[in-house]
């Protein structure tokens, strides 16, 4: 299985939070020497009272001079370690802003891929996932020995539509059509916009002709329902005819393409027919 190069991985987050754990321990370092350094500035001040009042007993100018020493070593090794700290606070900033980065082109990648396996207009599965899809069920049925059907569906005319009420009104259709195509299919199938007014249906493990027959009444009847459209302000109510034509596998073909074009020819069948849907031949 391979890694995506753009997902943060468990080490560098392991890292991330490496980081923070040594910041903070550096941070409570920092404020013990800078406390120390402040404590043996005070020390020195009282050693250098007693000096000035004359007190100079066994031992004390060497313990000033000593005393100072340890100040300075304690107040250069504060620097260099609030330095090292802040290098540290650089290095942590840096590392969630690429991590932020990293998330972000990561969903604008997925974005982007679904984008490219969808139908910009209704959402639906495009001509390319649903080749995939067919290819990955046809592998299932020939695995277990399913048979699976493929669905022409085709608005008769949706034509007129564009014709007498314009693109936009046109495009409110589809995408309520798609709405009850996506609502009446179950979580195995799939369907898709094949292009302008076509849509293409696939169906998994089914039993019967009975049962496809079934189906393909219930799309029908899904599409006829009449499209409410606001046109120059006019609420309009306009119902929708659909043909559909069926090809199965394996009698139909072996292949997706083969399934799709003899689903299509039937398409025409039913369409002349004025039958509703037709099986391929």
């Amino acid at each position: 299985m391979t890694t995506d190069p753009m997902t943060p991985t468990p080490a560098s987050i392991s890292l991330v939070k490496s980081l923070n754990q040594v910041l903070g321990q550096n941070e409570h370092v920092e404020g013990l020497m800078a406390a120390s350094a402040e404590g043996l500035a005070s020390v020195n001040l009282a050693l250098k009272r007693e000096l000035a009042d004359g007190n100079t007993g066994p031992g004390i100018e060497a313990a000033l001079e000593k005393s100072k020493a340890v100040e300075e070593k304690v107040l250069e090794a504060s620097e260099k370690l609030s330095d090292v700290n802040q290098a540290l606070k650089d290095e942590v900033k840096e590392r969630s802003e690429l991590e932020d980065e990293l998330a972000a082109v990561k969903e604008q990648a997925e974005t982007d891929r679904q984008a490219s396996l969808h139908d910009l207009l209704t959402g639906l599965p495009n001509r390319t996932l649903f080749n995939d899809r067919l290819e990955h069920g046809l592998a299932q049925a020939r695995r277990h020995g399913w048979t699976l059907a493929v669905m022409f569906v085709d608005l008769d005319d949706f034509k007129t539509i564009n014709d007498s009420y314009g693109h936009e009104a046109g495009d409110a259709v589809l995408r309520t059509i798609a709405d009850r195509l996506q609502g009446s299919t179950r979580d195995e199938d799939t369907v898709s916009r094949h292009g302008g007014d076509e849509f293409l249906y696939l169906l998994m493990e089914v039993k019967d002709e009975r049962d496809i027959e079934a189906i393909a009444g219930k799309v029908i009847e899904a599409i006829q329902a009449p499209c409410h459209l606001v046109v120059d302000g006019h609420s309009i109510s306009q119902s929708i005819h659909a043909s559909i034509g069926i090809s199965l596998f394996p009698n139909h073909g072996a292949t997706a393409e083969t399934l799709i074009n003899q689903a299509d020819g039937a398409m025409y069948e039913a369409k002349r027919s004025r039958s509703g849907y037709s099986f391929a031949k």
